[in-house]
């Protein structure tokens, strides 16, 4: 099987800013992100580690699909620096009725020291043109749990706002913890 590498729904293909850029994810990450999603389970909605044989089905029934949809559930890119994948990200739980969604992002956890609030600034640059130039969206959320307090000036300095703290939603190492999200509208 060819894996795809264009989305039905987007005319453009590619985002880049500088040496960064979002392409349609492709199948030689998986692997990649299998590993960064495993290191950073505690703050993903993922309740137990992927094995390989789970990714590639994942990739091969539920990624691969999405590439012919006209109205995916999900759109998802690789975050290229140059020609290394340093990251994976798109636009989650899509409403393709109220014209928004989730953007859910995750960098190479090696990087996260030095260059999270950067190569997050970077990547919610590209996705919003994805969402707002691409796509006509009207708003674009994150949902994160309270657990990640350096994302929160990344997305503020970004002009998104909190929108919502929702209490005690997540259960956490046997504790409920807090949601908190923020929010960006497109400029009319």
């Amino acid at each position: 099987m060819t894996f795809p590498d264009s989305y039905t729904c987007l005319n453009k293909q590619s985002f880049a800013t500088n040496e960064f850029r979002l392409i349609p994810i492709r199948f030689e990450d998986r692997y990649k992100i299998l590993k960064w999603r495993n290191e950073q389970i505690y703050h993903l909605r993922q309740n137990k580690p992927l094995e390989e044989k789970d990714q590639d089905a994942y990739f091969l029934t539920v990624i691969a699909n999405l590439f012919d949809q006209e109205n995916p559930g999900q759109i998802l890119f690789s975050f290229m620096q140059g020609d290394i994948c340093i990251g994976y990200g798109g636009l989650v739980h899509i409403n393709w009725i109220d014209k928004h969604a989730e953007i859910s992002f995750i960098m190479d956890t090696s990087l996260e020291a030095s260059h999270f609030a950067n190569y997050w600034q970077y990547f919610l640059n590209l996705i919003e043109q994805v969402a707002f130039e691409e796509l006509a969206f009207h708003k674009i959320s994150t949902f994160a749990l309270d657990l990640r307090p350096k994302l929160y000036p990344v997305l503020e300095n970004s002009g998104f706002g909190k929108e919502a703290v929702l209490k005690n939603h997540c259960l956490f190492n046997s504790e409920y913890v807090d949601v908190v999200i923020h929010s960006k509208f497109r400029a009319e």
